[in-house]
C-alpha cells in the first residue's frame, strides 16, 4: 500500500528542507501535481466533508492543556488564605502577590520559547514537554513547607502554562477539518472554563479542612499525566511534518485525522500549493519589521486589546461586586464560571455558522455596553439599585466576552499566520498577552484606588470600542476556508 501511495503522491512530495527550488522548478512541479489540484477542485463537492469523528479524539487530548491552564489560574483563589497560614506568610501582601504573579511570570517565559520548541520537536512532543513542569511544579507545591518551595512550584507550573495554550491553538487549527475548525477551536476555551470551575469547586473545602490546599495541587497532576501519556497515541500535525519535508509522514497523519481516501489526496494537494522554499528558519526580524510585520502586529494587537478590555480585572473584582449584593464570594465565583462556560458553548455552536469576525466585533461591542453599565453604577446616578446594575453589567460583560473576544483570537490567529511563521508568531502574540495580563494584575488595584471605578471602567470601555474598530478594519473572515487558502489569500497583501 505504501508503494502505491508513494506513486500517487510522488507528484507533490517535498524535497529536503535545505534544497530550494528555482522558479522554473516550481512551475514544472505545479504542472506535475496539476491533476491533483484539479481533483481537489472538481471532486471536493462530490467527496463532501471528511468525518469529524476521526480528528475529534486528537483535539480533545490537546485541550487537556487548556483544562490545566484554567485550573492553575484558579487554584489559588480559595486556597491562598489557608496556604499562607500553613507556610507562614499570612498577612504578607507581597508574598501572597508573588504566589499569584510568579505563575504569570513563568507563563511569559514559556510562551516566549513555545514557538521555537513547537517548530523544533513538533506539536505532539511539545505537549508532552509542557506536561512535565506542570507535574513537577504541582508536586513541589503540594509537598512544600516553605514559601520558596511554593514559588518554585508555581514558576514551573507557569512555564508549562506558557507552552500549552499557543501549541494547543496551533495543533487544533492544523489537525481540524476546515468545516469544524472554529468549533474545535472553541473547545480550548470550554476546557479552560471547565478547568477554572473545577479549581473553584475543589477549593471550596480549603477554608475549613486543614491541608486541603495540598489536595488541590495534587489533583492537577492527574490531567497532566494523562496529557503526556495520551499524546503518545495522537497524530502529529501534518502541516509541521510537511514543513519539515516529511511528506510521506504527513500523509500518514492525514489518514489518521481525515480517515483516508480522497480527503487525504485533497489535503496533500492543498499543502503543495504553498511555496516550497519556505522551510528556512524564521528570523525574528521578519516578524517585527519584515514582510510578516503587519499580520504579526494584528495578532499581537488583538491579544493586547483582549486584555486591555478589563476582563481579568472584572474577574478579580467580581467577588467584591457580588458581596455588595449579598452573595458569598465562593458562590459568586462559581456563577461567573457558569456564565463563562455557557457563553463558550454558545460560541462553539456559532463559530462555524456566523464566523469569527462577526462574533469578535459583536463581542467587543457588547463588552463596551456592559462596561458602560458599570460606569453608570459607579457614578451614583442610579440610587439604590446601583449594585444590581453593577452585578448585571458584570455578568453581561463575562457573557459577551465568552461569545467572541475570549475564544476567537486563539482560533483566528493560527488560521491567519502562514505555516512557516505560525509557531513563532503565536509565541510573540502570547508573550504580549501574558505581559499585559501581568501588568493589569499588578496595577489594577492601584489604579482603582487612584482613579476610581468610574474612570477606570470608562478606560476599559474605550479599549473595547477601539477593539470594535480594529477588528472591523483588520480582521478577515476565515470560516470554512482551508489554512492553505487563507495563506495564499493573505500573503500577497502583506
Amino acid at each position: 500500500m505504501r508503494g502505491r501511495q508513494g506513486d500517487i503522491y510522488s507528484a507533490y512530495k517535498r524535497v529536503a528542507s535545505r534544497d530550494h527550488l528555482s522558479a522554473i522548478d516550481r512551475e514544472q512541479d505545479l504542472e506535475n501535481f496539476g491533476n491533483s489540484q484539479n481533483f481537489a477542485g472538481a471532486n471536493l463537492g462530490k467527496l463532501g466533508n471528511p468525518s469529524w469523528k476521526h480528528s475529534l479524539p486528537h483535539v480533545l487530548v490537546a485541550t487537556i492543556s487548556s483544562l490545566l491552564f484554567g485550573y492553575h489560574i484558579g487554584v489559588v483563589n480559595d486556597t491562598l488564605e489557608s496556604m499562607s497560614i500553613d507556610l507562614g506568610f499570612s498577612g504578607d501582601v507581597l508574598s501572597e502577590g508573588l504566589v499569584v504573579s510568579t505563575c504569570l511570570g513563568g507563563a511569559f517565559l514559556g510562551s516566549i520559547f513555545s514557538g521555537s520548541i513547537a517548530d523544533g520537536i513538533g506539536r505532539r512532543r511539545t505537549f508532552q514537554l509542557c506536561a512535565f513542569p506542570m507535574i513537577i511544579g504541582a508536586s513541589i507545591s503540594a509537598t512544600t513547607s516553605t514559601l520558596h518551595g511554593m514559588l518554585l512550584g508555581r514558576l514551573l507550573v507557569g512555564t508549562g502554562m506558557g507552552l500549552g495554550p499557543p501549541v494547543a491553538a496551533l495543533y487544533v487549527a492544523e489537525a481540524s477539518p476546515s468545516f469544524v475548525r472554529g468549533t474545535y477551536g472553541s473547545f480550548t476555551q470550554i476546557a479552560s472554563c471547565l478547568g477554572l470551575m473545577a479549581s473553584l469547586c475543589i477549593g471550596i473545602p480549603a477554608k475549613d479542612v486543614v491541608g486541603w490546599w495540598r489536595v488541590c495541587f495534587w489533583v492537577s497532576t492527574v490531567p497532566a499525566v494523562l496529557l503526556a501519556l495520551l499524546m503518545e497515541f495522537c497524530a502529529e500535525s501534518p502541516h509541521w511534518l510537511f514543513k519539515r519535508g516529511k511528506s510521506a509522514e504527513a500523509e500518514i497523519e492525514f489518514e489518521k485525522l481525515l480517515g483516508g481516501g480522497g480527503h487525504v489526496k485533497v489535503a496533500m494537494a492543498d499543502l503543495s500549493k504553498l511555496d516550497k522554499g519556505d522551510e528556512a528558519d524564521v528570523k525574528f526580524s521578519e516578524l517585527i519589521c519584515g514582510r510578516h510585520y503587519k499580520i504579526v502586529f494584528i495578532g499581537s494587537a488583538l491579544f493586547a486589546l483582549q486584555q486591555l478590555s478589563g476582563i481579568n480585572a472584572v474577574f478579580y473584582f467580581s467577588s467584591t461586586v457580588f458581596k455588595g449584593a449579598g452573595v458569598p464570594s465562593d458562590i459568586a465565583n462559581i456563577c461567573v464560571g457558569i456564565i463563562n462556560l455557557l457563553g463558550s458553548i454558545v460560541a462553539t455552536i456559532l463559530m462555524d455558522k456566523l464566523g469569527r469576525r462577526v462574533l469578535l466585533v459583536g463581542s467587543f461591542l457588547g463588552m463596551a455596553i456592559s462596561m458602560g453599565f458599570q460606569v453608570i453604577a459607579a457614578s451614583g446616578l442610579v440610587s439604590g439599585s446601583g449594585v444590581y446594575l453593577s452585578v448585571g453589567g458584570m455578568m453581561l460583560f463575562v457573557l459577551t466576552f465568552s461569545l467572541g473576544a475570549g475564544p476567537v483570537p486563539g482560533i483566528l490567529l493560527p488560521e491567519m499566520f502562514p505555516v512557516r511563521i505560525r509557531a513563532a508568531a503565536m509565541a510573540i502574540c502570547m508573550s504580549v498577552h501574558w505581559a499585559i495580563n501581568f501588568l493589569i494584575g499588578l496595577l489594577f488595584l492601584r489604579l482603582l484606588e487612584q482613579l476610581g471605578p468610574q474612570v477606570l471602567y470608562t478606560i476599559f470601555a474605550s479599549f473595547c470600542l477601539l477593539a470594535v474598530l480594529f477588528a472591523n478594519k483588520h480582521i478577515v473572515e476565515t470560516k470554512g476556508k482551508t489554512l492553505q487558502e487563507i495563506e495564499i489569500a493573505l500573503l500577497p497583501a502583506i
